[in-house]
């Protein structure tokens, strides 16, 4: 737990799932989400993508609570190099998933943590490895029938039927649903500790 003297931590995502994965970590916080488009791929890898666009986030709510922790998240599917964000249709999100059936991809979620007052950040990414089961585009769509895929990198979300596309995982489960739990009670506890005295 943060101590009583920890600033308030904000969260910036519109994501529920972020917000319900925090609130298993015991914290108290505020949700205000950016509103900032995010940076699409390009020659970047999965984890920078995932951290500059975490670090915007963070960076764009910080400014205007400076007094505040603010914590901004963004999660990246990648297979090889070709990177999966939000699909805009649900055409565009059967042609993801249809590119990674049977294969094994990685979730990379990018994590930064700002004190504008303080003048302090920490910016880390985590990954998971996911396997997918071989699927056809009719077993995709009545995933989709049942799981909106809009709002989800890679247009799936394993903590809502995932079983049904995923064979296995290897790493940090909550890292798939958007949030590296382990990473980030570790950074917290690293980021509110006290300083040393000079």
């Amino acid at each position: 737990m943060l101590a009583m003297n920890t600033p308030i931590l904000i969260l910036a995502s519109a994501s529920p799932r972020r917000a319900e994965l925090l609130r298993q970590l015991g914290l108290e916080f505020q949700i205000v989400p950016p509103d900032l488009p995010e940076v699409p791929g390009g020659q970047l890898s999965a984890g920078e993508v995932a951290q500059i666009n975490a670090y915007r986030k963070a960076r764009a709510v910080s400014k205007k609570f400076p007094d505040a922790l603010t914590l901004g998240v963004d999660t990246v599917v990648a297979l090889g190099n070709a990177l999966f964000g939000k699909p805009a249709t649900l055409a565009e999100a059967e042609k993801m998933l249809l590119t990674l059936q049977g294969k094994t991809h990685l979730v990379v979620t990018g994590v930064c943590l700002i004190h504008l007052r303080a003048h302090r950040q920490l910016l880390f990414s985590e990954q998971t490895e996911v396997t997918f089961r071989p699927l056809t585009l009719a077993q995709i769509r009545r995933y989709h029938a049942q799981v909106n895929p809009l709002d989800k990198a890679g247009a799936y979300g394993i903590q809502e039927k995932g079983d049904v596309l995923v064979a296995s995982i290897s790493g940090s489960f909550s890292n798939v649903i958007g949030l590296p739990l382990e990473r980030l009670e570790a950074a917290l506890a690293a980021f509110t500790a006290p300083s040393p005295p000079p």
